[in-house]
């Protein structure tokens, strides 16, 4: 999985992954903004703004002349924002890469934010809200976050609030535009069946008038608890869907291996700690699920489960008696062994694809600015031992840094106190 990068002189970056082994080529974009870097009063816009990427710019008017011509060589094409990112991508065939990236380019660089567009538009996203309210299983992650960061843009929704979302207007999407999608904080990167030099002379091509200025920065975030916190929010649901965690650290930390790790014995496959005690022994849930998320400031190990809305105690505790016996008990060899490869497994899988490849390594450059292969990550795991993760264990599983958040039929908060005595 080599790959090549260059710096163009105004500071775009090109990342390259040239795969033999297929018959596609991916177009990907990213730049370093999301809604950390947005202010209360135009809390949205980021993710507002990559709605209207796809609306229409001079040379392809509408949204269907850009559709038509993807659609019409079977291409898959999307966008996506997260809290520190945004990203456009196109995927087709290899011989149809010129298409891909003149669209791709020209959507990022020269789109209109039509008024009228702008406005039609704002009925989707509310509708997008709507439907998040409506899904409990997604909701609960957002107000885990809020419940983590607070009044601070770590612990915004990224899609923003309605009453905000009403109030944008064309010049807030172009202010947005000129001065957070800059040069020098965007990566375009390829990958799949294509050659280094041919696409370079293609990105100095399609992507000529990229714009200029210094990249903006967030406001970093603060982080203050002392004891267990919860948040509840009042839905009268058939199942309850909570996410119970702990704080941790932001990705750049040596220990992010270790917590990888740990993860991956609490609930990687089917025959992890969590899935066999929670769902094979006890039948509490259908689904039950544990990640590490790291940002650039922050990071969380938590995990989510669906539950009858009568066992849900019984759920959060056995939960939490899982974690407290990494603590306790040192990890055997094989129990370790397994889930290291498990995690090399998974990672191998989803890199099949040149899409994969694409934003594996953009989103490093981009975050962190390093390029590790998967390899050189994966070489990462295999270094740790048992005894980093009963030493990280003692050091974030801890009362000061659990939280729960939870969206059920539930108006008194004072139930959950006990069970969050870890």
């Amino acid at each position: 999985m080599d790959y090549k990068t260059h710096i163009f002189p105004n500071g775009l970056k090109l990342l390259v992954v040239p795969t033999k082994n297929t018959n596609t080529a991916t177009v990907l974009v990213m730049v370093g903004t999301g809604s950390k870097y947005e202010t209360k009063d135009k809390n949205g816009i980021s993710h507002f703004l990559e709605h209207m990427t796809f609306k229409g710019t001079e040379k392809r008017p509408g949204v269907l002349e850009i559709s038509l011509e993807l659609d019409s060589i079977g291409a898959e094409y999307n966008a996506f924002t997260g809290k520190e990112y945004t990203g456009y991508y196109a995927k087709s065939a290899a011989e149809n890469m010129d298409i891909i990236m003149d669209v791709i380019s020209d959507t990022f660089l020269n789109s209109k934010f039509d008024s009228q567009e702008i406005e039609k538009e704002k009925g989707v996203i509310i509708e997008e809200i709507n439907m998040y309210y409506d899904l409990p299983m997604r909701y609960v992650e957002e107000l885990f976050e809020k419940l983590l960061y607070g009044d601070q843009p770590a612990g915004w929704q990224i899609a923003g609030e309605k009453n905000i979302i009403t109030k944008f207007t064309q010049n807030d999407l172009r202010e947005y535009f000129n001065s957070h999608y800059v040069a020098t904080d965007t990566i375009v990167s390829v990958a799949g069946d294509v050659d280094f030099e041919d696409v370079k002379k293609k990105i100095e091509k399609y992507f000529v008038n990229v714009r200029q200025g210094n990249k903006l920065e967030k406001q970093k975030v603060k982080e203050t608890q002392s004891q267990p916190q919860k948040l509840i929010f009042y839905k009268d649901t058939d199942q309850t869907h909570f996410i119970v965690g702990f704080r941790t650290f932001d990705f750049f930390n040596e220990k992010t291996a270790a917590l990888q790790v740990l993860s991956s014995i609490l609930n990687g496959g089917f025959s992890s700690r969590l899935w066999t005690e929670v769902r094979e022994k006890q039948g509490l849930a259908y689904y039950v699920r544990t990640s590490a998320d790291g940002y650039t400031d922050s990071g969380y190990i938590a995990t989510s489960a669906g539950v009858d809305n009568k066992r849900v105690i019984q759920a959060i505790k056995i939960i939490l008696d899982e974690y407290r016996k990494i603590k306790e008990n040192l990890i055997d060899e094989k129990e370790l062994e397994k889930a290291k490869k498990y995690i090399k497994g998974k990672t191998l899988i989803s890199l099949e694809q040149s899409d994969s490849l694409a934003e594996f390594y953009t989103e490093q450059w981009l975050l962190k600015n390093e390029t590790l292969t998967p390899e050189e990550k994966l070489a990462k795991i295999d270094k740790v031992t048992a005894k980093d993760i009963q030493d990280l264990a003692n050091e974030v599983l801890r009362p000061e840094n659990l939280n729960l958040s939870l969206v059920g039929p539930f108006k008194d908060e004072k139930e959950f106190e006990d069970v969050l005595n870890f």
